[in-house]
Formats: structure tokens, C-alpha cells, sequence
């Protein structure tokens, strides 16, 4: 929640949630001596856990997870960010602020493909140059101070922009809209990058055909529970992003396809 009263052209905001997302996996310690981290610096903070199973460096699924979680936390929120922590020679450790959310992290891309919009702060954080584990000794501490309220600006020096990543986009036309599998769920799901909001568009009044590998579908389903077990189904998800499965089954093993996988549909004159 903010409050009004300022300080340093800044906003000084109530104690908020840390959100925490990794490929540091769950076996080992290394989710619990980052949490400690953050503890240490604020006693009182509230960490949520989004995922920590992203595959390892793999900014497009982290990318995904972030777009398709971070706005259902209350504005003002921290996200800590450690996935491909150490980054390419160059890369800075950074914290911003974007769609009024905070984020801590690595400026290796990632950041770019979790919006449209131009963050609106972005200062470099000092690092300790002989880190081996940015997450704990970079991340943890910056995160702890936003969700205690420290002004962005108090962390590090001011930079113009963050390194950027051009995510796939859509292509659609009259005839055809053409996307492409960015994220195999847990259950196997194939989620894609084809919205709603175009669907519903291009196909009023129109017949039209989803192909999907050698499959193809010429309806849209309202739940997956209204096919058989072991059938195909393809629906709009909660995101408004088109998903296709298979009821009981994985459909990215029993379809064979996978991430970057092409979907398309065409419609009819």
C-alpha cells in the first residue's frame, strides 16, 4: 500500500510482499539461504514463492511464469528474480520498477519480455565482483530493503535502459492467424501465444481450422471436461492465451510437440 508522504522525490511505501522465482530448484539449499538472506535484512518480510523449477538460464519459460503472475500481486510488490543469475560478461545486476512492481535481478533480458512498457527506474546495484551466488549476496538484501520501503533510487546508481530481447510475436492476417507453444505446464498443456482478443475478431462469423502438428480442431471448448478421457481439446485459458491438451494425458508427449512447437488458424471466406 503506498502512502503519501515523500522522501528523496520517492514514495515511501508500506512493508509489501517479496515474491521469489529461481532455477535454483528445490533439492538443494540454495532457495532456503536466499530466503534467510532477505530474513536477515527484514525480519518481518513476507516471501511468496511463484516458482523455483524454471528450467536452468531458460528466460523464456521464467519470462512466462513472471508475465502471467506478477499482476495478480498487489501493486508495489518485489519480485526477486534468479534465474540465469550470473548473466554474460557485462551484464549488470539491477533493480527497477515497471508497471508499478519492483523487480530484483540479473539485466540479462529477461526483464524485457515480462511487458510491453518501458520500466520506470532502473538503478544498477553494487555487486560484490567476486560473487558466486548474486541471489543471496546481491538480490536478497536489495529486495529486503524495497519491501521495508527504501526508495528504488537509495540502491544504486540511476541507469537510461536494460538489456533487451525481442520476444516471438503473432502474425495475423485476414486469413490466418500463425503463433507458436511458449510454455508445456505441468500437465503437459501446450499453452500458446494466440489471444483471445484476435480470435474473437478474425472468426466472428466464420468457419475456421486450428492445426496443431498432424492434428487439427475446428472448435474452440469451453473446459476440458467436455471431451472424453484421452481426447484432445483446445480452449482459452484464463490468460486469454489459446491451450491445447489432452483430457487425462499430456498432449506434448502424445502430440509430440514441445516449446516454439507452430500453431495456426485459418479461417474460411
Amino acid at each position: 500500500m503506498l502512502t503519501t508522504k515523500l522522501h528523496n522525490s520517492s514514495v515511501i511505501r508500506c512493508m509489501v510482499n517479496v515474491t521469489f522465482t529461481s532455477d535454483l530448484g528445490l533439492r538443494d539449499a540454495y532457495v532456503a539461504v536466499v530466503k534467510a538472506k532477505i530474513l536477515a535484512t527484514h525480519p518481518e518480510a513476507h516471501i511468496i514463492d511463484i516458482s523455483h523449477l524454471v528450467k536452468p538460464a531458460n528466460l523464456a519459460d521464467a519470462a512466462f511464469i513472471l508475465a502471467s503472475s506478477f499482476r495478480s500481486f498487489p501493486e508495489g510488490t518485489v519480485h526477486l528474480v534468479a534465474v540465469d543469475s550470473m548473466g554474460q560478461e557485462g551484464d549488470n545486476f539491477v533493480a527497477l520498477k515497471l508497471d508499478n512492481h519492483y523487480f530484483v535481478g540479473t539485466d540479462n533480458g529477461l526483464f524485457s519480455l515480462i511487458s510491453e512498457n518501458q520500466p520506470e527506474v532502473i538503478v544498477q546495484l553494487s555487486p560484490d565482483t567476486g560473487t558466486t551466488f548474486p541471489a543471496r549476496d546481491v538480490f536478497a538484501e536489495a529486495a529486503a530493503k524495497l519491501s521495508k520501503g527504501s526508495p528504488i533510487e537509495e540502491l544504486g546508481n540511476v541507469l537510461s535502459d536494460t538489456k533487451r530481447l525481442l520476444g516471438r510475436q503473432v502474425k495475423a492476417t485476414r486469413k490466418e492467424i500463425a503463433g507458436h507453444v511458449i510454455k508445456v505446464d505441468h500437465y503437459g498443456n501446450l499453452i500458446t501465444s494466440i489471444r483471445k482478443t484476435d480470435f474473437d475478431v478474425l472468426s466472428k462469423d466464420r468457419n475456421y481450422k486450428i492445426g496443431f502438428g498432424r492434428e487439427n480442431a475446428t472448435n474452440i471448448n469451453k473446459s476440458a471436461n467436455e471431451v472424453d478421457s484421452g481426447d484432445c481439446y483446445v480452449l482459452f485459458n484464463f490468460l486469454g492465451l489459446m491451450e491445447i491438451g489432452i483430457r487425462n494425458g499430456s498432449a506434448a508427449q502424445l502430440l509430440g510437440l514441445q516449446f516454439d512447437s507452430p500453431v495456426w488458424i485459418k479461417f474460411e471466406e
